[in-house]
């Protein structure tokens, strides 16, 4: 028992090792400050917080597991970001140990030793941990492990995992499904679903399997295996249902006059075509790939990617008797990328690392199913061995390279100015990589460096001048420097483009405060109250603004009037006392 653990262990260390620098980052302006900075509604466990969790669309997620992981972060850690990375990085290195499992149940399967003892076989072991290896220190997974607010992913892709092994012992001889690891598979699929939608196409991936590599449907007919996954499928649909509630009620549609038929095939081919390309060579990883306002076949990236698209299709189509391998990894991905890559949501992504996570699992099994041919064809004598030696040192050198790329890329991903940057060098038409980086530079309120940052979200509406973020933070970094009047026009700029925010006329209304308009602050403010009443910052400013409003008042004799504002004070302190503290408005981005 204990040797049997030494391998995945040994996965375990090797990848948590390349992403280290992770547990020193701290939370990103990217979606980081709303998801746990700007958001007390997930800190704590108790009877409010879990209903949160079960509750919440935002950002359109329905994604309750994921949310009470978060809570349990805070429970154990409050708001220290070093907890929130340790567990990203803990179940990365958890989902490595179990995709060894599973690769090497799939590769004995599609070797032809499906039983045991071929599972059992050193070759089989060996290319199933080069292959879990190459999956976990890959600079792929930097995104979804360095970032917290990816966790969903990564909770996901380990109940997927589950729900695969589960399904492969039910079926691991020629007789039907055993029912207690099918059922296991049910209940992982369900708990995957809770933690991101990502999984909706795993039943379909389970019948890929079943034509190859466990050839059941030779064996046994379409029919008694669409029956058995009919539990699957349940899960599955009441996942759907939900998940598309939530998509509706907390996401932004694209419409489609936006992005027609043609653009989101476009987009979709493109994400096929991207996802192997960047695991054969994952140089200039960037946190963002901006969607381009439309997609065109006329784009010779999105041309080249349908072209390139439907030849793969047809030349793995035309091979699949010789290599079905490369037919099974190729619709896997393609499958699994379906969900997320069709533009169904109005978005700035453009086919994002994280999203190879559990699509680029086929391709990783590619990996371990080369190894073990090379294996075996040294073992016939048809492979001199010092040819494997030196494939052998250059792989292994491969490997060395691509953790160290992590580790590096890692850094990067560690705080928000320096990821921003990159990102920047990496695409300089970045849009919202300008403004992002415009925005973690107003940090703290930090008027020191308010005119760079000007800068950037000057460029940032250049680029794309709908970007309602950069308008917003454009107003705070020229009230940061004083300039007043100028700062008005970009806030109601944002308060146009994001008519329901709260933040629009709480800036605008803190920008009058500090004008000493009083008058011209409140409806503001109020507004701002009632979109988001349990602010303390919001309150206190509305208490400054009537308290100001009822002195000037009262100045021109009008004690009446006055007095109703007053009124209105003790009615707004008496709901949060510590509102009455008297400090200075301060924006912050």
């Amino acid at each position: 028992m204990i040797r049997r653990a030494l391998m995945p262990l040994a996965l375990v260390g090797s990848t948590a090792l390349c992403f280290l620098p992770a547990l020193s980052g701290s939370f990103l302006n990217w979606d980081d400050n709303v998801n746990f900075l700007d958001n007390p509604a997930y800190r704590g466990l108790g009877v409010e917080n879990i209903r949160w969790a079960f509750t919440s669309v935002l950002f359109g997620h329905y994604i309750p597991l994921t949310r009470l992981t978060w809570s349990l972060n805070y429970v154990l850690g409050g708001m220290d970001p070093w907890g929130y990375h340790l567990l990203n990085l803990l179940l990365h290195a958890a989902n490595t140990a179990l995709f060894y499992v599973v690769a090497r149940r799939l590769l004995a399967t599609a070797s032809g030793r499906g039983s045991q003892d071929g599972r059992r076989a050193p070759e089989v072991a060996a290319a199933a941990a080069v292959a879990a290896l190459v999956f976990g220190v890959h600079p792929l997974r930097v995104e979804p492990v360095v970032w917290i607010s990816a966790r969903a992913d990564l909770l996901c892709a380990l109940f997927v995992l589950v729900a695969t092994w589960a399904y492969l012992r039910a079926v691991e001889d020629p007789r039907p499904a055993r029912r207690g690891p099918l059922l296991v598979s049910v209940g992982a699929l369900a708990a995957a679903l809770l933690s991101k939608g990502i999984a909706l196409p795993f039943v379909a991936a389970l019948l890929l399997l079943d034509v190859y590599p466990l050839r059941r449907v030779t064996r046994l007919g379409w029919g008694p295996l669409v029956r058995e996954k009919i539990p699957h499928l349940l899960v599955t649909l009441v996942g759907a249902g939900i998940i598309v509630h939530a998509v509706r009620q907390g996401a932004v549609l694209t419409g489609s006059a936006d992005y027609g038929a043609v653009s989101r095939l476009t987009v979709a081919a493109y994400s096929f075509v991207v996802s192997p390309v960047r695991f054969l060579w994952p140089a200039a990883l960037s946190p963002l790939y901006e969607m381009p306002a439309q997609a065109s076949l006329v784009e010779p990236r999105f041309g080249l990617a349908m072209g390139a698209a439907v030849l793969i299709t047809a030349l793995l189509i035309v091979l699949r008797h010789r290599w079905p391998g490369g037919l099974t990894a190729w619709a896997f991905s393609a499958l699994m990328l379906a969900p997320a890559s069709a533009a169904v949501r109005q978005g700035v992504d453009l086919a994002p690392d994280r999203y190879s996570y559990l699509a680029g699992l086929g391709f990783v099994l590619l990996v371990g199913g080369a190894v073990l041919a090379g294996i075996r064809l040294v073992r016939r004598g048809a492979l001199s061995r010092r040819v494997a030696r030196a494939v052998t040192v250059a792989g292994a050198g491969a490997i060395v390279g691509l953790g160290a790329t992590s580790w590096s890329l890692s850094e990067v991903w560690r705080e928000s100015e320096t990821l921003w940057g990159w990102a920047i060098e990496l695409d300089p038409t970045c849009s919202v990589c300008h403004g992002k980086l415009g925005e973690s530079l107003l940090a703290g309120a930090n008027a020191s460096r308010a005119v760079e940052a000007e800068g950037l979200l000057r460029r940032a509406i250049a680029l794309r001048p709908d970007l309602p973020e950069a308008h917003f933070n454009l107003g705070t970094a020229l009230v940061l420097q004083g300039r007043y009047a100028e700062a008005e026009a970009p806030l109601r700029a944002y308060m146009k483009r994001v008519p329901r925010a709260a933040s629009g006329p709480e800036r605008l209304g803190l920008l009058y405060l500090l004008q000493n308009r009083f008058e011209m602050a409140i409806p503001l403010l109020r507004n701002a109250l009632i979109r988001k009443p349990d602010a303390p910052d919001l309150r206190r400013y509305l208490i400054q603004a009537l308290e100001g409003q009822a002195l000037a008042l009262r100045a021109q004799g009008r004690d009446g009037e006055a007095e109703m504002l007053l009124a209105e004070v003790r009615t707004v302190s008496a709901v949060s006392p510590d509102a009455t503290r008297e400090s200075r408005p301060s924006p912050r981005p």
